[in-house]
């Protein structure tokens, strides 16, 4: 089971990214990014508290705050890319460190893969850099602060991936609740300076009716996560959930017409056997 939660939160991050990034480029991404997080704050805020049998502890609060705080830094470093033109430079290295990041923690805290899932791991690492791009950034300008960036928002992601993992397998969804308090006042701050700045609109209509759609994708994409991440290795749930970028790109190809470079395309296939090695050895 902890496979397919981990691929479940894959699919509904990559959606939730392609859905966030076609409204991003006619609305404030900050202003996309915070109303999705109030849409999720309220979701959970009205479920958790009445579905959830687990006793809330700090531990879980914690946890779920500092995932809460990291998702939502690696959000706007992502957006700092995106302003600068080098997401891709930036997208394939971000997706191998919130990949590996996780892996090296996990193996650092005991965990020991065995001999297939091992294999499918590093398979899986190698398809989300061939799924980024690693290898279709011909012509592309690499700079040394385009580098240290990418290599902070995958930390950032992977710093999700890891704190999550932390809220104990007793935990129960308390921790996706417990992450609003990291995420909403950063996101909350940032949209006041970037408003004050000129930068971002007001939270119209529009901009609420995105948001909440975001919001729900991400909500169930963050609890699938926590769920497999309960159920098995950080090493290895957080590899497969790193492949997200996969349907961000299938849903570019169906929905607007771009096309995967061959590059990509193997990395998707790769990505398919790394998930079958990861499952059998599990």
């Amino acid at each position: 089971m902890a496979i397919v939660f981990a691929l479940g939160s894959a699919l509904m991050y990559g959606v939730s990214d392609y859905y966030g990034g076609r409204h991003s480029r006619t609305h404030a991404p900050i202003s996309i990014a915070l109303s999705a997080e109030m849409a999720i704050a309220v979701i959970f805020g009205l479920t958790v508290p009445f579905v959830e049998s687990a006793p809330i502890t700090p531990q879980a609060i914690g946890a779920g705050a500092v995932a809460g705080l990291c998702g939502s830094a690696g959000v706007l470093g992502l957006y700092a890319a995106l302003s600068r033109g080098n997401m891709t430079v930036v997208a394939p290295v971000t997706g191998v460190v919130a990949a590996a990041f996780p892996v090296l923690v996990g193996v650092l805290l005991g965990e020991r893969p065995g001999p297939a899932a091992a294999i499918g791991i590093v398979a899986a690492i190698a398809s989300v850099g061939l799924i980024g791009g690693m290898l279709g950034m011909r012509g592309q300008p690499i700079d040394a602060d385009t580098i240290l960036l990418a290599v902070v928002v995958g930390a950032a992601f992977g710093g999700l991936f890891i704190a999550y993992a932390q809220a104990g397998d007793d935990s129960g969804l308390w921790p996706v609740l417990g992450a609003r308090l990291g995420a909403l006042p950063l996101l909350g701050i940032t949209y006041v300076v970037a408003r004050r700045a000129g930068r971002a609109g007001p939270l119209g209509p529009d901009v609420l009716r995105h948001g909440v759609l975001i919001g729900v994708m991400i909500g169930v994409a963050n609890a699938c996560y926590l769920l497999a991440a309960q159920r098995g290795l950080l090493s290895v749930v957080a590899v497969v959930v790193a492949l997200y970028p996969a349907a961000t790109i299938a849903l570019a190809a169906a929905l607007d017409g771009e096309r995967a470079v061959r590059t990509q395309v193997a990395g998707m296939l790769i990505a398919v056997g790394a998930v079958g090695l990861i499952a059998l050895g599990s």
